[in-house]
């Protein structure tokens, strides 16, 4: 690849630190960007002796651990302060989500929304030819269909095209993932041939702003500091799917499709959260095939290998990050919407989710689960 001008994205940990020293090995011109979101000191994510809870993600120690590879390998580094953005483009939408009884995944509007959005704007303004990042992904340009394609990484247990399906063709053409093609264990190789501080670091598995993984309690305090605390969900009734009330919820926020635990019902086979209605407040359980779904519609779907189908369109179909792609068959819909048909019935389709659409390695694109069928 001829060298070139990149902006690379450093979060602090190991992958995009291997991601820039890979770069800068092959002679390419960095600068590097880390994007300041959430203040841990807002006392929204405390412990119970109100302190400041870490974050091992987009926390100021991951800023430090970004400046100090930036500095060991010789280029320009900046931090962009986008915890207002962060606040209204991810966190109020995570937060709305959940009061309207779906599971939000705020990671992909993060990516596509704030992330490559800020980074390509800045990065275009400093002549930078590309925006680089550490995800486990891979971006190739198609001459003949004149199209940039999105397909996932190597390692399949790392892939991370799952997040990147709302990235649109003009953000694309401009992306790069140094380490597609690499597994794990090879990126901890290359940041120790590096000698670089973050090459052991532990990895992040929380929501950034959720440090504790505790969504509902996080909704509680938040709500309660902007003053808010009238939109906190109240108590309400569990009932089956006959209708016959089992016991009380303690908020519609607390629960999400597929749930076991935390039911407090006595029954002859274990019951599981199959739907969650904001309109009447209620939670409604069943048994383990009651979460069975044939299919679903989608929202806010964006197609990445072609422009919109005007016939449906066979793909295998994600419905969470760990979940196994199934075949499906997808039609679009007005209104940038699409329905998805399984060949089998899926669990626990959860609206709020983002379901991701594959042909093989290739991301053919992707929406927001908005309803199972009826």
């Amino acid at each position: 690849m001829k060298k070139m001008k990149i902006a690379v994205a450093m979060s602090g940990g190991v992958d995009s630190s291997a991601a820039a020293a890979l770069l800068k090995e092959q002679g390419h011109e960095l600068v590097g960007f880390t994007m300041q979101l959430w203040n841990q000191r807002r006392n929204v994510n405390v412990d119970e002796e109100g302190e400041p809870m870490p974050s091992r993600c987009c926390s100021l120690d991951d800023v430090y651990d970004a400046r100090r590879v930036a500095e060991s390998l010789g280029f320009p580094f900046y931090v962009l302060n986008l915890e207002k953005d962060f606040e209204d483009s991810v966190v109020n939408p995570f937060i709305d989500s959940y009061l309207s009884g779906e599971t939000p995944i705020p990671c992909v509007a993060c990516n596509s929304r704030l992330k490559f959005e800020s980074l390509d704007k800045m990065a275009l303004s400093l002549g930078c030819d590309k925006v680089a990042t550490g995800h486990f992904a891979r971006v190739e340009y198609d001459e003949k269909a004149d199209r940039y394609r999105l397909f996932r990484g190597k390692n399949h247990w790392k892939d991370q095209s799952y997040f990147l399906w709302e990235l649109k063709q003009d953000q694309l053409s401009r992306t790069y993932f140094p380490l597609g093609d690499m597994l794990k264990s090879e990126v901890r190789d290359l940041a120790r041939g590096a000698d670089l501080y973050t090459a052991e670091k532990p990895e992040s598995q929380e929501i950034c702003f959720v440090p504790d993984g505790k969504y509902s309690e996080f909704i509680d305090r938040y709500l309660e500091s902007v003053g808010r605390k009238e939109d906190i969900p109240e108590k309400g009734e569990i009932v089956n799917t006959e209708g016959d009330v089992l016991n009380e919820h303690s908020g519609i926020h607390r629960y999400t499709i597929g749930q076991r635990r935390g039911l407090g019902i006595a029954h002859e086979k274990p019951l599981y959260v199959v739907q969650i209605e904001r309109a009447k407040n209620r939670i409604i359980v069943g048994e383990k095939e009651e979460l069975d779904c044939p299919s679903f519609t989608a929202k806010g779907v964006n197609w990445v290998a072609f422009d919109e189908p005007t016939e449906p369109v066979k793909a295998s179909v994600k419905v969470r990050y760990r979940h196994d792609p199934q075949p499906a068959t997808i039609t679009a819909l007005p209104g940038e919407r699409a329905e998805i048909v399984f060949d089998e019935p899926q669990a626990a389709i959860t609206p709020g989710q983002a379901t991701v659409f594959y042909d093989g390695e290739e991301v053919v694109g992707g929406g927001w689960i908005e309803k199972q069928s009826e």
